[in-house]
């Protein structure tokens, strides 16, 4: 029973899909994460913004402090998120192509300082299906904490498997890629074998012809 159980804590660390952090941005300055994520990927993410205070010597909320996001596929150039959230706020997308995503932050405040204003962002994304996390808090208080944590090991099972899948259809294309170029290499040796042959020919019968216009053969 002991080993299940240990198996079991092993696969509910593994499978966490949330990513928390903190920065810092310094005036108006635009900072940027990039994200490899698979195709039909949702992602939340939770931020809450703390702006400097020397007189205080400490960061503090401040609800002038506006946080610009931005979030862009970078292979279509397609932004799928631009938008002005407050202090503290959330924001979501899905991903409809597979390939990397930068997700950017900046502040937007008005005051005097703005451009040496230095802001602390708390970050929590969470990558995989959001809908429990969207449902109203009534809706969240009838199911029971049993069914919510069997529905959040299916979500996590879920976005491994698209994180699977997504690693397989990559493998394929760095094997079609590396054929491609095996096969320019190849095609590449065989071209200059045979501008070899052919040069050492001509240089034979031209050697030939000149023994054989001085007498020599």
């Amino acid at each position: 029973m002991r080993p299940l159980i240990a198996v079991l804590l092993v696969i509910g660390f593994t499978l966490s899909n949330v990513n928390a952090l903190y920065f810092y941005l310094e005036g108006s300055a635009k900072k940027c994460f990039i994200e490899e994520l698979p195709a039909d990927t949702t992602v939340v993410g939770n931020y809450k913004s703390e702006l400097f205070s020397e007189s205080s010597n400490s960061y503090s909320a401040d609800h002038e402090n506006k946080i610009q996001i931005s979030v862009e596929h970078l292979e279509s150039r397609h932004v799928i998120v631009n938008q002005k959230g407050d202090p503290k706020g959330r924001f979501t997308f899905s991903t409809a192509d597979a390939g990397e995503y930068a997700i950017c932050f900046s502040t937007t405040s008005n005051g005097w300082f703005s451009d040496s204003s230095k802001t602390k962002l708390h970050l929590d994304l969470l990558f995989g299906d959001a809908t429990h996390d969207n449902l109203p808090d009534a809706k969240k208080e009838a199911l029971s904490d049993l069914a919510l944590r069997v529905r959040e090991l299916n979500v996590k099972v879920a976005s491994i498997r698209r994180e699977q899948q997504y690693q397989k259809e990559r493998e394929v294309e760095f094997r079609n890629t590396s054929e491609r170029a095996n096969s320019h290499v190849r095609n590449w040796t065989l071209a200059q074998l045979l501008v070899l042959g052919v040069t050492c020919l001509w240089q034979i019968r031209h050697l030939k012809n000149f023994f054989v216009a001085k007498k020599l053969v």
